[in-house]
């Protein structure tokens, strides 16, 4: 037998292959090119998460086919569920190095070791979202977070960087404890790793035992951890805050869309059968992460800080729709992340500006009087805050709608009810800020914005600004895209 015929079809994975292979080239390039070739390793992985992105939007010049299509024996699998969220995956993970080029150059954090970690990190994130079987989940999970614990601590001359990578890395590892153990159970009572084989298993024995169920909780324990869902939300603020800021954009951003689309994964494909025992955990988590979210971040004066308890209530949203259990919530959840996605980056390209001759501020007082000292970018950071609070006819409140009617078809009103009134509370450490911009007396204007982040800027407003225009062909798309989970 010819040996070749052994081999898995990789046309699914080819995105994968070509951000393996090419974070490898990279790699080489940066260790013997020095120090001087960092900006040409900084593009080149722009252009290599752009190149990665061309089999998803073009597939069958690819020679992948429309429909699902496994490999690796079923562990591997690109739908278009995957398909779609591995195209923000990269979007996300792009501008967050895009938006670093400023930032590295006047804070001489300039290393081509930089680029090469978020790429490495999205090609777990690839396979987190394309994982059809605990091992595979497992192994695009850890790729993902040996990264993220670098590049958390990469500023190696800063103390609270460096204790931001060790919270994270310590709070990281009890958590991937915690999925393995949870694995090692639902393993030991269905006797398989793959999704639709563990479905099977359970409904054969006709619904859960209580060493499955316990197996179920360690697991979404450990996915809530990758997403910052309360209780498992601790190392995020301090995080965000430590971290250099280009840092914090990207752990907002891309990393949040895997997880979330990982953990949508497991519950509808694995864990079908018992799908009351799943929505009562994601209900709990979906409340807790919303309250908190909400009367965390009153308090806040450092705006990263601020951002870092506004995605804790952002994936609050995005569960609501993840705990309807249905196509429309799934639909909602891929909304939700895409509009989740537009306003961070708009968001923290107007952090990383706020730059003074003397180097970053943080403090939301810094922003005073920002009107009169720069319409332009507080007029698109008001717009980029009413959003994030849900306020129409901006993203935000489509992106919320949509995750709040899934609960209301469920039967989910109280949650749905909860949401509402969790988004109005956090609709006031939002409003703060914009009081702040156009109300108070100003201080020191920052220095002009460069150029990658007026881009990025303005992208983001422009999505969130006309996308009641366009929301028909986004929603068609998510439609389509979660119809391949049912």
């Amino acid at each position: 037998m010819n040996a070749y015929s052994q081999l898995p079809d990789l046309s699914p994975a080819l995105p994968e292959l070509f951000l393996a292979g090419g974070a490898l080239a990279l790699l080489m390039l940066g260790v013997f090119g020095g120090r001087k070739i960092t900006p040409y390793v900084t593009a080149l992985s722009v252009a290599l998460l752009a190149v990665a992105a061309l089999p998803l939007l073009l597939p069958a010049q690819f020679g992948i086919t429309e429909a699902s299509s496994t490999s690796f024996h079923g562990a591997f699998i690109l739908d278009g569920f995957a398909r779609y969220l591995k195209l923000l995956t990269l979007l996300g993970s792009g501008f967050a190095i895009a938006m670093s080029v400023a930032y590295a150059r006047n804070e001489n954090f300039e290393r081509f070791e930089y680029p090469v970690l978020i790429v490495l990190a999205t090609l777990g994130m690839m396979l987190m979202l394309s994982a059809n079987d605990l091992i595979t989940l497992y192994l695009g999970l850890e790729l993902q977070s040996l990264a993220l614990y670098v590049i958390a601590a990469f500023n190696r001359d800063s103390v609270r960087s460096t204790e931001a990578g060790l919270k994270y890395f310590v709070l990281g590892s009890v958590s991937s404890g915690m999925l393995l153990y949870g694995m090692s159970l639902v393993y030991g009572f269905t006797g398989q790793t793959g999704f639709a084989p563990i479905a099977a298993a359970i409904a054969h024995e006709g619904g859960s035992s209580l060493g499955l169920v316990f197996g179920l909780v360690f697991i979404l324990a450990g996915l809530a951890f990758k997403i910052s869902a309360v209780p498992f939300h601790m190392w995020t603020p301090d995080v965000y805050e430590g971290a250099p800021t280009p840092v914090t954009a990207f752990f907002a951003a891309a990393p949040k869309i895997a997880a979330m689309g990982l953990l949508t994964r497991v519950v509808i494909e694995a864990f079908e059968p018992v799908t009351h025992d799943w929505q009562q955990i994601i209900v709990f988590v979906s409340i807790a992460s919303m309250a908190l979210g909400a009367f965390a971040a009153i308090g806040q004066k450092n705006i990263k800080r601020l951002m870092a308890y506004s995605s804790i209530g952002h994936m609050g949203f995005a569960l609501v729709g993840l705990a309807a259990g249905s196509k429309t919530g799934v639909e909602g959840v891929m909304i939700y992340m895409t509009a989740y996605l537009a306003m961070t980056l708009g968001a923290f390209a107007c952090i990383l500006s706020m730059r003074r001759k003397d180097g970053m501020v943080e403090e939301i007082s810094d922003l005073s009087g920002l009107s009169r000292t720069n319409l332009p970018m507080a007029v698109l950071l008001g717009v980029i805050l009413f959003s994030l609070a849900g306020i129409p006819p901006f993203v935000g409140f489509f992106a919320k709608f949509y995750v709040f009617l899934a609960a209301v078809e469920a039967g989910l009103y109280p949650l749905a009810v909860i949401g509402v009134l969790a988004s109005v509370v956090g609709a006031y450490y939002y409003l703060r800020i914009v009081k702040v911009m156009f109300f108070d007396e100003p201080v020191r204007g920052f220095l002009p914005m460069p150029v990658e982040l007026k881009f990025t800027l303005g992208l983001s407003v422009a999505f969130v600004v006309l996308f009641v225009v366009f929301a028909g062909s986004v929603v068609e798309m998510a439609s389509a895209a979660a119809g391949t989970l049912f």
